[in-house]
């Protein structure tokens, strides 16, 4: 059963603990991470970096439910997912905010619908005005206000990315799971996203894991983990 959210701050929000995983079967088969052991509390702000192919996207798909993990425990806010049938990861990341390096936007979707639809997921139930509101004031926040009715082939870049990351933060996630969200960004656009994911820490709790080689966002944190060939060191 996942922890409640008034009672997160009593528990560890991610536990992982002697996870191993490969990719491939047989004499082909590729180890990508060996031995994992990482706890993340709630209202950690976390850097996870590293050289490309040392496993810190595979770790973090085990841990958001997008993969399923072959061996060890990994138990997210409470819930163990070694195991964990389809159902059950699908509940999981309802917790989860996601923000990926790609936007990954519907093309035939605005700004507004992308962020309706998200909550429609996440089986939120606010009232349109209240989601309306609360959309409103987070797109400002992210400095694309202006595109609430937009679709993604009028945004640059940088701004569809921003709308993926409020799409990732509307539903107000406990957890937040990042890999390499201001790739695309500008440097004041990337200070304001990390500004955003810090308050989310100290004022909401939310547990933020970030894969990046960012070297602007290590200073924010409050850990940087190192991977090396499926490690951390």
């Amino acid at each position: 059963m996942l922890i409640e959210r008034q009672h997160v701050a009593k528990a560890a929000a991610v536990v992982v603990s002697g996870v191993s995983h490969a990719f491939g079967v047989g004499v082909g088969q590729k180890p990508v991470l060996a031995g994992i052991e990482l706890t993340l509390d709630p209202g950690e702000f976390v850097v996870l970096t590293g050289p490309s192919g040392a496993g810190k996207t595979t770790l973090m798909t085990l841990i958001g439910a997008l993969r399923a993990p072959q061996s060890g425990s990994i138990r997210v806010l409470g819930t163990e997912l070694v195991g964990l049938a389809a159902a059950g990861q699908r509940k999981v990341r309802r917790h989860i905010g996601f923000i990926f390096q790609d936007h990954n936007l519907f093309d035939a979707l605005t700004t507004w619908q992308t962020l309706s639809l998200a909550a429609e997921l996440a089986d939120e139930r606010s009232s349109p005005a209240a989601l309306m509101a609360r959309s409103t004031a987070l797109l400002a926040t992210l400095g694309i206000g202006q595109h609430l009715h937009a679709k993604p082939r009028a945004l640059s870049t940088g701004e569809k990315q921003r709308v993926a990351i409020a799409r990732a933060l509307i539903n107000d996630p406990p957890i937040i799971l990042a890999d390499e969200p201001t790739a695309s960004l500008d440097r004041d656009s990337a200070l304001s996203v990390i500004d955003l994911l810090k308050r989310r820490t100290a004022e909401r709790g939310a547990t933020v894991l970030m894969v990046t080689h960012d070297n602007r966002i290590f200073a924010a944190a409050n850990r940087v983990v190192q991977m090396i060939d499926g490690r951390i060191v």
